[in-house]
Parts: C-alpha cells; structure tokens; sequence
C-alpha cells in the first residue's frame, strides 16, 4: 500500500505538468525555435507516457481491491472463480507497472551496470583476520559463481595458514555493481580460534572494497601523470617468478595512489592490471567527490562514505549473520559463507531503492539514485 500511495502522489503532478507542455507547444512563439519545440516535445513525449502507466496503474489496482473485497464477503462460486481470476491477471501486471514506473521516477545508480574490482584486506585480528579475510574471498566468488559472471584474479598475498593479507579480483557479468556495492566496509567476525584453548570468543575483522570498474571514458590517465617501476617479484607465484623484474608499481602522481601488482610472470600483463586496477580507484574517488557535495542533503541508512564503517558481522557461536546498516538477520552462517548472498543482497538493494525514492521525492537527491555505500 506505501508503494502505491507513493507512486500514485505524483499523478497529479505529472497531469498538471502534461497540461502546462501541451499549452506551451501551441504557443507560437515556441513554436517558432525548434530547438525549444525539440525539448519540450521530448519531455511531453515522456511525460505523457508516465502519465499513461500511471492510469493504467491505477485502474489495475483498483480492480485488485475490488477482486479482494469480492472473495472476502461472496460466497457464490461463480463470482468468486471471476474474482480469482482478476487477481491472477492485475497482480502480475501491477508488479511489473510497478518497477516500469519507479524506474522513470527513481533513476537508479547509472554505474549499476558496470562491472567491478573488488578489493579483500585483512584488518585487526592477525592470523584470524587472514583466515577471515580468506573466507570472504571464497563466499563473494561462489557467488559469482552462482550468478554466472566471470571472475579474473588481479592480485593476492596469501599467507601461510591458508588466509589472505589481500586480494583484488574482477567481477564481470550483468549488473555486477548493482548487486556488489554494499559489500564495501567492515566486515567483523565473531568466533573461537582453533588456537585458543579457553573457548574464549575473538572479534577480527576484514574490509571489503568494491569499485565500479572505469573505462576509458569514465576516467582518463595520462603518461605524464604516472611513474612505473619494476621489481622482482617476492611469495608464491611458480617458476621464474622471483627471477626476473616482473614485478609492477605504478604511482599516479596527481592522485598519490600507488598500486602494484606481481602476479603474473610477464611484466606487461603485471602492467595492464596494475592500470585496471588504478583507473578504478581514481572513479572511485570522482564518485566518492560527487557524494560529500550532495552529503549534507541526503539521509546514510544504507549509503555512507565512511570507510571504516562496520556494515556486518559474523558471529559463528550463533550462526548468525547481522548486517547493521539495515538491522536484518540471517542465523544461516555457513550457507552464506558458501556464496548464498541473495536473500542478504536483496534485503540491501530494496532498502537502498525505498531510500532513494524518499530522498527524490523530499528534494534531496537528483535521481540519481544511491551511491554505493560504505566507501
């Protein structure tokens, strides 16, 4: 019902707007600067068409509450099988009129579409924040495996107990950052080392970065603007690796970012994902810019650029997962682990959605939609 008053609220609006368009291309004056009659068209064009869904919306809901009322209070058979099959044909057609509508009115994030770098880096904890870490690595690439997309390793530093200091893969597929972007943050678990011989319970963490991933277009690196520099390559990585200078940093000077990478034997693939990887963090920080100028206006349930925010926790003695940004959890630990983040991920992309809406229809965002949270 909140989603059909809040869709509903703007016919009128929008009537009254279409009202104003049609007056103002009659009016010959405007008539007479095509560039003008171009845009005003284009606008009632889209107007009219919302308007249109709009009506329909409405008309397919009202016959919904109609069809209600009726297998509530009837009892012929006949009248009830008509009710019945009303609600098996507006229910699915309001659902969809639903999402064709909010997506006109609440733009979603136009980098949902892109594909990411997702960064993995143990924090406080030591060699249980490694293994955690690890843990991550492995649950976010079942997932996307779960969801098809292809998965390319940039960079890991293991250790050796089988955890991870870092890792930064790239996640390819359809809407990859629209589903990924709220992993970004503190991730804390809650658990007994196999170490600990008390049965004391240990709190470590991981962070999680998760960056659109740039293209040429989006972000633009200059020769000038960037120092290389070879090195031989140091750990695990096979034959030849520590003996030759394959091994590659690169600094960007304007930014400070600097970036290595030492994964692969030959020096130019090295390279080419040391620049992937660079040119994603510097549309990381463009889009970080965008979001403290329009901080003060916006509310942060879901969406903050803090960094060091705890977003979820982990806790094993109850196999509980709690994602704090949203209070929402799921006391199925180890099924999430393996890679069955989407009863998780959906909960955040709803709650995301019912943000951004409030926010366009308060005055407080462009529509635009969220930016990724937990930066």
């Amino acid at each position: 019902m909140k989603q059909r008053e809040r869709l509903l609220s703007h016919r009128d609006q929008l009537e009254a707007r279409l009202g104003e368009l049609d007056q103002k291309l009659m009016d010959p004056e405007v008539l007479g600067r095509p560039p003008e009659l171009r845009k005003l068209g284009k606008e009632r064009s889209e107007v009219d068409t919302l308007v249109r869904k709009l009506r329909e919306y409405q008309a397919a809901c009202q016959r919904i509450d109609e069809a209600e009322s009726l297998l509530a209070d009837e009892t012929d058979d006949e009248l009830r099988a008509l009710a019945k099959a009303d609600l098996d044909t507006y229910l699915p057609r309001v659902t969809l009129l639903e999402k064709e509508i909010s997506d006109i009115l609440f733009p979603a994030d136009p980098n949902d579409a892109k594909d990411v770098i997702m960064e993995i880096r143990a924090g406080t904890g030591g060699d249980e924040a490694a293994l955690f870490a690890g843990e991550l690595y492995r649950m976010y690439t079942r997932y996307a495996e779960r969801q098809g997309w292809d998965i390319e390793v940039l960079s890991t530093n293991e250790t050796g107990i089988g955890g991870l200091k870092e890792a930064i893969v790239s996640l390819s597929g359809r809407g990859v950052y629209g589903r990924m972007k709220f992993e970004s943050g503190v991730h804390r678990v809650q658990r007994v080392p196999e170490t600990e011989a008390s049965g004391r319970i240990h709190t470590s963490a991981a962070t999680v970065a998760v960056l659109p991933e740039a293209e040429d277009v989006d972000v633009e690196i200059k020769e000038k603007d960037i120092r290389v520099d070879v090195y031989r390559s140091s750990g695990p990585g096979g034959q030849g690796v520590n003996t030759t200078d394959s091994a590659v940093r690169i600094t960007h000077a304007p930014s400070g970012l600097v970036v290595t990478c030492q994964d692969e034997r030959s020096q130019i693939k090295n390279k080419a994902k040391a620049l992937k990887i660079l040119r994603s963090r510097l549309l990381d920080m463009k889009i970080r810019e965008q979001e403290e100028a329009m901080r003060a206006t916006r509310r942060s349930q879901v969406s903050t650029g803090d960094r060091s925010a705890k977003i979820r926790t982990y806790n094993f003695p109850q196999s509980r997962v709690t994602d704090h940004r949203i209070n929402f959890s799921l006391h199925r630990l180890q099924e999430i682990l393996d890679g069955d983040l989407d009863e998780l991920v959906d909960a955040l992309v709803t709650a995301a959605s019912e943000e951004r809406m409030e926010e366009v229809e308060s005055g407080g965002g462009q529509g635009q939609g969220p930016a990724a949270p937990q930066r």
